[in-house]
């Protein structure tokens, strides 16, 4: 299969730091890889309702936002989560994008798992703080949904910036950049699991 990448930016802006160190790491990617850009903020999901204790979810109608994110997701070999680091974890935006993945989960004849398993989730975050540890919840955040799907987990492309642009300047940040998306990641495990199991 050919690999497709699915970016799904999470900011509320457009152009800031994590979509800056994103598009820095996809200018790697070799001519044939399919790339495709979805931001959260022109395309905006409903408020998440949970059903699964009243019905299943039904498949929302075609050309509608949800619709579009699922089928884009379903498509790509590779889901980029790339959300700015707020409150210590993903966006908004994005946090309301997982959890359309909980009513997939459960749409009949969309086999959301099943088609998931085995394919790569990786992320992209921008932080004002010089401390790494800060994105741990993310990070977790990220790894525990591959692991509970059974994805790939490529990690998170770390960088520093506050003020739009300020990424530019993270020399760290840019250099591992251009081989984040070389690496062939493991498949994604709880932090309780361990490497036996």
């Amino acid at each position: 299969m050919n690999r497709r990448f699915l970016f799904v930016l999470g900011s509320s802006r457009s152009d800031g730091n994590t979509e800056i160190l994103a598009r820095k790491a996809a200018e790697q990617l070799p001519a044939d890889v399919e790339q495709r850009w979805l931001s959260l903020a022109e395309h905006p999901l409903p408020d998440f309702v949970d059903l699964r204790r009243d019905s299943d979810h039904v498949r929302s109608p075609d050309g509608s936002n949800p619709a579009l994110l699922l089928d884009a997701t379903l498509a790509a070999t590779d889901i980029v989560i790339a959300s700015p680091l707020y409150w210590y974890s993903v966006s908004g935006l994005t946090k309301r994008y997982l959890d359309y993945w909980s009513g997939w989960l459960r749409t009949p004849g969309v086999d959301f798992k099943a088609t998931l398993a085995g394919r790569t989730l990786w992320g992209v975050t921008a932080l004002a703080d010089k401390e790494p540890e800060v994105a741990e919840p993310l990070i977790g955040t990220l790894n525990n949904s591959a692991a509970y799907l059974k994805m790939r987990f490529g990690g998170v492309l770390l960088g520093n910036g506050s003020a739009r642009g300020d990424v530019l300047n993270d020399t760290e940040a840019l250099a591992r950049a251009k081989t984040f998306f070389a690496q062939d990641p493991p498949l994604a495990r709880f932090p309780h699991e361990t490497a036996a199991r």
